[in-house]
């Protein structure tokens, strides 16, 4: 299914919005190629529905351009747009069938034959022989469906998914994210999706876009974002990170030297955001390995020791807090494959990790050690 008119590249140049003194986006230039799978990611307040609204035409800019094909649509209606919005509230009309939800946007738009779009659709979105049912009948995965047949159906050139899922539970929304990435992949429109879930953000986006206080952090792929972070906030937010307080000592071949503590470590100088003074050393809690004694501690990894404090069991992995000699506590996430030691509260435990796997960001001087992640904001909220 193509476009009706030539797509191309969606781009925000300078993009800003206030609200009196409040600046809810500051500045934001960002390209979303076309055919791809964009993510907004970032905590209620940041400004991400606020820039979606913007693209769709709901919200006008303080001054910048929304660009699609190199034509500035910031200042059309929204309906002159070639782009379409999924709500997380859905929207589907209660007295109208599915077939006629579907067909709405066409029949809008004076096309009277509209029995074969329609069921392509539905198709598509895997609800044949739902077609004279109402909304009232369909669960909320299914509701969800049609909202997004409905707007597919109108061959929008962008597709703005405003935290889509936000309404389902755990599993259907596990489900929904594959179907998610399915269909656009299959119909190859540009989708940007606003969300605060970071799992949904880095299952289905090909680039997710990190945003905080109105600008993006740090963008690219997820597992670039995750595995080396930019800032102590995509750190932590993004997953969970145990950043610790140190002081870089110089280098060591393609090794910076950093020492935490009292202990000397030693870090990748390409995984290395800062290069001198105050940083935080960077571990991923997965990243770490607990064993009873350094002895046990392979050659070529580093190592701190301290007390296990907590010991919870998860399911895939079991979730370790280990509290330093200087008072840290430090989280260690580990599988749960039957190979690996157990620990309990009060066991004296050393973890250690490859070098490679740790990262170093820079430290305001003032900045102490930053071992826990950001929580998730409740669903049903937005920014």
């Amino acid at each position: 299914m193509a476009p009706e008119t030539p797509a191309g590249d969606l781009r925000l140049a300078n993009l800003t919005k206030t609200f009196g003194a409040f600046t809810a986006v500051d500045d934001l230039s960002l390209t979303v190629p076309q055919g791809s799978f964009f993510a907004l990611l970032g905590a209620s307040g940041c400004g991400k529905t606020t820039t979606l609204r913007m693209i769709a035409g709901l919200e006008e800019p303080t001054s910048g351009q929304v660009l699609l094909a190199d034509r500035d649509i910031a200042r059309l209606r929204p309906y002159k747009r070639p782009v379409n919005t999924v709500f997380q509230s859905y929207a589907l009309f209660p007295h109208l069938d599915i077939f006629e939800n579907v067909a709405f946007g066409l029949r809008r738009r004076g096309i009277r034959s509209v029995d074969g779009q329609v069921r392509e659709m539905l198709s598509l979105v895997q609800l044949d022989g739902y077609e004279r049912r109402r909304p009232a009948q369909l669960s909320g995965g299914q509701q969800q469906r049609v909202a997004l047949a409905r707007a597919l159906i109108n061959q929008p050139q962008v597709l703005l998914l405003d935290e889509p899922l936000g309404a389902l539970d755990l599993k259907l929304r596990r489900q929904m994210q594959i179907e998610l990435k399915r269909i656009q992949t299959e119909v190859g429109i540009t989708f940007v999706h606003v969300t605060h879930d970071q799992e949904e953000a880095m299952t289905m986006a090909d680039t997710v876009a990190v945003m905080n206080a109105g600008r993006i952090e740090q963008l690219g792929a997820p597992a670039e974002i995750y595995e080396f972070p930019a800032t102590a906030f995509v750190a932590n937010f993004l997953g969970q990170s145990n950043l610790i307080a140190g002081e870089t000592t110089g280098g060591n071949g393609g090794d910076l030297l950093v020492t935490v503590h009292g202990s000397r470590f030693s870090v990748p100088a390409r995984r290395s955001r800062a290069d001198q003074g105050p940083v935080h050393l960077g571990v991923r809690p997965e990243k770490l390995h607990l064993v009873r004694s350094a002895d046990e501690v392979p050659a070529g990894s580093q190592h701190l020791d301290g007390t296990i404090t907590d010991a919870s069991y998860v399911g895939v992995s079991t979730q370790y807090l280990l509290r330093t000699g200087w008072g840290t506590e430090l989280s260690v996430f580990a599988a749960n494959s039957g190979s690996q030691q157990r620990f309990a509260p009060g066991d004296r435990a050393v973890a250690y990790w490859d070098p490679g796997h740790a990262f170093l960001l820079g430290r305001h001087a003032d900045e102490d050690d930053r071992t826990t992640g950001i929580l998730d904001e409740p669903v049903g909220t937005s920014s």
